[in-house]
């Protein structure tokens, strides 16, 4: 299972759903559906989620085997 930390980085930088959407390309849904656990990304909208928070890949996005 996907786990991920968007909702709470985006929480400390006071950044909606749209503005991080806008930022990576996608639309607000689809940030929506990663912070529920209902969408994998793909790599490199994973990579790109990161560099907005300026972190890693691992560090917004771990995997747990459920």
């Amino acid at each position: 299972m996907l786990k991920t930390r968007i909702k709470e980085l985006r929480a400390a930088r006071s950044m909606d759903q749209a503005q991080l959407a806008e930022l990576v390309g996608v639309r607000r849904e689809t940030i929506g559906r990663l912070e529920n656990g209902q969408y994998n990304p793909s790599l490199k909208l994973a990579m790109d989620i990161a560099k907005v928070f300026g972190l890693t890949v691992e560090d917004v996005f771990t995997f747990t085997e459920e």
